[in-house]
């Protein structure tokens, strides 16, 4: 056999063996790893930032929730432009963008309604039509239901294509507007409160207070003589009300307008902020509008009694500084061979000392800023305020009260009060004569 007969059929046999090697390749399944990184929305992680609507599709072609961002960010046109819940947008967003193809499953219409990827214009439709406005093309996502006993995932299918898939992650999407509202109201601590008064609908009127801010507890004002509180911190749950308030739905006021009977509250802090609130019960629901306003004296007030102990303190501070100074020095004359001890340094003297004038008057500015900024949440609408918290605004002076103990009544007096047996009538019989 000469080279040139080798030659070929060593040539010959490379290519039968990439031929085999090419055919057993591709019959083979693909593995979960290589699966999983095919993306379900090719490219939107660079776009994720020029979405600019959501709108949320239900059974019917029912609009569920519209989301739009404006120059005000983020709000809900289903809700007059209420403020949406930015965090949980943009966590939807981003699963979206992360999420990865697990396998390919049905492409039947007849075996959509078991993964709920329906058309969402069936009236029995269980999916979400999620449509993003804003990118280059307008992606339209039918997210079905969520596989959690079957190791995680979201049953989708992209609208137009027959093909469903299973989907890294839950996808799921709230399907009320309410769920997609911003729900933080105000955050007010009550260790920042000096004053909660409560008028009832029956005109009754609850006040609690504090008479310094390092007080521990709330005391209730006008207590009846003969009578005690239930405990020492009866009142202070009264003060929490405005801590970590959040709402549970939210309409136009022009829409959901106070009761005719309404609680009124107000909170004054210490710092003369005032948080004035009505609130009422309505079908079921506990509603209130809220509105915050600047007590001036009370805010001058504070801010001066501040300057005055910053002024003390600083004061204190310099004293303090000599002191040590002075001891420094005594020891350095005693020792020999030392090297003299560097001076104490003087404290640094606070705006409060070195310019009170501008420091009352950034002070003020950054509570009139406060009330600005939480009338702009507060103007033109109605809260639904969680049960828990409307039961804070529900109290009255003797809920903050030990019961009345019932007087029992002694032996004389029960020997008195009983009543008694009535004497007895002569018998309508006559007696026979012997």
């Amino acid at each position: 056999m000469n080279a040139k007969t080798l030659y070929s059929l060593v040539v010959a046999a490379l290519v039968a063996l990439l031929a085999a090697w090419w055919i057993s390749s591709a019959q083979k399944p693909v593995t979960e790893s290589a699966e999983q990184t095919k993306t379900l929305l090719p490219g939107f992680r660079e776009q994720v930032n020029d979405v600019n609507a959501i709108t949320f599709t239900g059974a019917e072609n029912k609009v569920l929730a519209t989301l739009k961002r404006g120059a005000d960010g983020w709000t809900i046109a289903d809700k007059a432009g209420y403020p949406a819940d930015v965090a949980k947008l943009r966590e939807f967003l981003l699963k979206l963008a992360d999420a990865n193809v697990l396998e390919q499953k049905t492409s039947s219409p007849k075996h959509y309604a078991e993964l709920g990827v329906g058309d969402v214009s069936d009236k029995d439709a269980g999916g979400v039509l999620v449509t993003l406005d804003g990118l280059k093309q307008p992606v339209k996502l039918i997210i079905g239901n969520f596989n959690g006993a079957g190791g995680g995932g979201t049953f989708v299918r992209r609208e137009g294509e027959a093909q469903s898939l299973l989907v890294k992650g839950n996808l799921t999407v709230d399907k009320t507007v309410a769920g997609w509202e911003r729900k933080d109201i105000v955050d007010i601590a009550a260790t920042r409160l000096k004053q909660v008064t409560v008028a009832n609908p029956d005109g009754k009127v609850l006040k609690v207070y504090k008479e310094q801010p390092g007080d521990a507890n709330f005391k209730v004002a006008d207590v009846p003589k003969g009578r005690a509180l239930s405990s020492d911190f009866v009142a202070n749950t009264l003060a929490s009300t405005l801590t970590g308030l959040h709402a549970d739905d939210v309409y136009p006021a022009k829409e959901m307008a106070p009761a005719e009977k309404v609680y009124k509250a107000d909170y004054l802090a210490f710092d003369g902020l005032d948080v004035a609130m009505l609130a009422w019960v309505k079908d079921g629901k506990d509603y209130a509008q809220l509105s915050a306003t600047l007590d001036n004296a009370a805010a001058t007030t504070h801010v001066e009694a501040d300057q005055a102990k910053a002024q003390a303190d600083y004061e204190v501070a310099v004293q303090a500084g000599k002191s040590a100074a002075k001891a420094g020095e005594g020891a350095d004359k005693k020792a020999e061979g030392k090297a003299t001890a560097d001076p104490a340094a003087e404290p640094i003297a606070p705006l409060a000392v070195t310019d009170p004038a501008k420091d009352k008057a950034e002070r003020l500015k950054v509570l009139n800023d406060e009330v600005a900024m939480l009338n702009k949440s507060f103007s033109g609408w109605t809260f639904v305020l969680p049960n828990f918290k409307f039961s804070n605004i529900d109290k009255s002076l003797d809920d903050m009260l030990k019961p009345l103990e019932q007087k029992k009544p002694d032996a004389k007096d029960a020997s008195k009060a009983a009543p008694r047996k009535p004497a007895e009538k002569p018998s309508a019989t006559p007696a026979k004569k012997s």
